[in-house]
């Protein structure tokens, strides 16, 4: 009998400005990235007004068009066939009428689009109905055709305005096997990004030799490996690939604003509008030429432009009004009655109605044997949950974790696997620390984000933090200091570290309780977002190590 550990994921307008009409031309460059099916102003999961959403983006690009005519060029980054229920009914319920995401974006009139991770997610037949109806091309220069060895989708598209050419290459994130089954996308490879890049940077100057060179990347800025795949490397690609004047990011739900100095010294524009459409990335390359026309100098700056200026365009509602009404329709649908209320908290302490219906759901909806379901709080992901397993037989970690993945529903990515000690101890018993990021939702005010993010070095210089703890029979003060390892803001996020073992357990959401306390603003879960980035045991020197050391790769 072999035990095994295993680590799990829970889951821009343009045209010749008056300056000078013979020596500047001015273009702009509109992105939006992650829309995640948000094209309406209305959340049909939630029944509440949404912010952002594709129908304030494109009163954005009209206003751009109106002012610069037609050197306007409109990009999107991927992630756009997953999220709300306006996409689902459109990939798997009405298959037969025209996607409404291609018709929302030929509509809009899109110049390209990029594959995202959350779109391969929907299956190659879903995925490739919605671009063949797209007018625009979509990109996707490393995402491979293995049976002919060359790009499935359009690697680059060039666009052309007042003479100015902006190329403008794909490519998506290849961490895709690491968490979609290949029945998803059977028949495809996804290459190296900066690989990928370094082959296509050399074609697309020789052969179309344009003014700029624009990467379109549905990854995040942030280096990091996710099995053996490079998941976000486009920071790392804008720096050390030359060639790029902008790379535009998307994937991480992480806004950016910022130039870098490449390898030879040249400086590159890198952006992300985070997602959905609450901010527009918008950037202006203004190119001065000779009297010959040819263009000696170029300037490209960027901005994000808060889609909240902007009511919903009453064209663009026109338009998709009878897809808005399909879609509420389908939602409002009921498709069950509950006699009685459940809740999440009795899992923690015993059998648990709630987890019982998730069980029923994913084993009768497909068909599995096996139904994994954990009681995470609401408002938690993590990349650091651990189960402690024995099997009969094993064969080696990497054909473990494809195994494993083969069979898990999408949410939950095998990322580790190793061979425990016969005489180790049960894994989740020796855990003794767990470090979290909190970031904030949209939804918080700017004015309660900036007050919490500006008390947390105060809040920590505190001798004492204490809490009224509450229990199923009593509440208590207690003093949660000594749990909290370390508590600081890295960017406009909290990083935390945590005791979480079996002698003091230390959950976040208290520490963001006492932290709201103590900045004077109103505690509200929903007004961030918790993710655990990894569990941590005591190692051999005195120092936490990550669970998975506990054992060794096999």
């Amino acid at each position: 009998m072999k035990r095994i550990l295993t680590l799990f994921s829970a889951l821009t307008a343009v045209m010749g400005l008056s300056l000078n009409a013979s020596s500047m031309t001015t273009i702009k460059l509109l992105q939006t990235s992650d829309i995640h099916g948000n094209f309406f102003p209305y959340n049909f999961i939630t029944r509440q007004p949404s912010a952002g959403s594709l129908a304030r983006v494109y009163g954005a690009v009209k206003e751009a068009r109106q002012r610069y005519g037609d050197n306007v060029i409109l990009l999107d980054n991927g992630d756009i066939l997953q999220g709300q229920p306006t996409v689902y009914y459109y990939n798997f319920v009405d298959t037969v009428t025209p996607h409404v995401a291609s018709r929302m974006m030929n509509f809009m009139r899109y110049d390209a689009g990029n594959v995202g991770n959350h779109d391969v997610e929907t299956g190659r037949k879903v995925l490739e109905r919605w671009s063949r109806q797209c007018d625009m091309p979509v990109l996707g220069a490393n995402i491979i055709d293995t049976a002919t060895g060359e790009p499935a989708f359009t690697p680059y598209k060039v666009v052309e305005h007042d003479g100015v050419k902006v190329a403008i290459l794909g490519l998506l994130t290849p961490a895709i096997p690491a968490w979609l089954p290949e029945v998803l996308w059977k028949g495809l490879r996804f290459d190296d990004m900066e690989a990928t890049a370094r082959k296509w940077i050399p074609i697309i100057k020789e052969r179309e030799n344009p003014d700029v060179i624009v990467g379109v990347f549905h990854a995040g800025q942030r280096g990091n490996t996710l099995v053996k795949y490079r998941e976000n490397p486009s920071l790392e690609i804008a720096e050390r690939v030359p060639g790029f004047d902008v790379v535009l990011m998307g994937h991480d739900h992480r806004r950016e604003n910022k130039k870098v100095v490449n390898v030879e010294g040249d400086t590159v524009l890198v952006m992300n509008p985070a997602n959905n459409g609450v901010v527009l990335t918008d950037i202006t390359m203004t190119f001065k030429r000779d009297d010959d026309g040819r263009i000696i100098d170029k300037h490209i700056d960027g901005e994000l432009r808060h889609m909240s200026d902007y009511e919903p365009d009453a064209d663009f509602m026109a338009e998709f009004a009878p897809d808005m009404a399909v879609i509420k329709e389908y939602v409002d649908t009921p498709i069950g009655e509950f006699t009685s209320s459940i809740t999440t908290r009795d899992a923690y302490f015993g059998p648990s109605e709630f987890v019982d219906l998730i069980h029923e759901l994913q084993l009768g909806i497909t068909g599995a044997d096996i139904s994994f379901a954990a009681p995470l709080a609401m408002g938690i992901t993590s990349d650091g949950e651990y189960f402690d397993g024995e099997f009969e037989s094993v064969t080696t970690s990497r054909e473990m974790i494809d195994a494993l993945n083969a069979v898990s529903v999408d949410e939950m990515k095998v990322t580790e696997c190793v061979l425990l000690p016969d005489d180790a101890k049960n894994s989740m018993s020796v855990v003794s620390a767990s470090d979290y990021v909190i970031s904030f939702l949209d939804k918080a005010e700017t004015e309660e984000r900036h007050n919490i993010l500006d008390s947390v070095e105060s809040f920590m210089s505190q001798d004492q933090i204490v809490i009224l703890k509450k229990t199923k029979k009593s509440e208590r003060e207690e003093n949660i200091k000594p749990g909290i390892m370390t508590c600081e803001l890295r960017d406009d996020q909290i990083y935390m570290l945590l005791s979480t073992g079996s002698e003091y357990n230390l959950k976040p959401e208290l520490v963001m309780q006492a932290l709201c306390a103590y900045a004077g603003v109103s505690h509200n879960q929903f007004h961030y977002h918790i993710h655990r980035l990894e569990t941590y045991m005591d190692g051999p020197d005195g120092n936490i190590i990550p669970l998975y050391k506990a054992g060794s790769p096999f």
